[in-house]
């Protein structure tokens, strides 16, 4: 029994590939040339933020999959760390940097699941335009109508496959 301490848990390997596929998911070409998310710095982590959010707000609904879920947030956080290190932010300023977009993830995240809570399509799209793109914009209902689709498509989703990288993008 003593030798289960000592084991090292799958999560963190699983979590590091489920953050893969929702960065993939995240980079499709139709969010940023069809649906007009500026495909910037800020563009992209909103993007990386909204495909996390609904993968999260999944797995809340289930408590066994507390320690994915806290390690799939861990890796999400180091990403940001070492991207803006690698947008020349200084050890000094990095801590306050990811304090900021811990900030903004889980502003978005909690508006967000709030909106797809609603099922309401206006709603998700007002969501949008206030946090990705600041002001109204014709791809935001695309995006909205995408967004509660995924959120059907996971809900629907057994935990396991959405904790296992084949099944977490969203």
């Amino acid at each position: 029994m003593i030798f289960n301490l000592f084991r090292k848990s799958a999560a963190p390997d699983a979590a590091y590939e489920a953050y893969l596929s929702i960065v993939a998911q995240s980079r499709q070409e139709k969010f940023y040339a069809d649906w007009g998310v500026p495909d910037t710095v800020t563009g992209r982590f909103d993007m990386i933020s909204l495909h996390l959010a609904l993968v999260l707000r999944r797995l809340n609904a289930d408590a066994t999959a507390r320690p994915f879920v806290q390690s799939l947030v861990n890796v999400f956080f180091r990403d940001m760390d070492q991207s803006i290190r690698e947008l020349g932010v200084t050890d000094l300023g990095v801590p306050a940097k990811i304090k900021k977009m811990g900030k903004a993830f889980y502003g978005i995240a909690e508006v967000l699941s709030h909106a797809l809570d609603s099922a309401d399509p206006a709603e998700v799209d007002a969501v949008l335009v206030r946090n990705v793109y600041g002001a109204p914009n014709a791809g935001s209902a695309a995006l909205a109508a995408y967004l509660l689709d995924e959120a059907k498509r996971l809900a629907a989703t057994p935990t396991a496959a959405v904790t296992h990288a084949t099944g977490a993008a969203a």
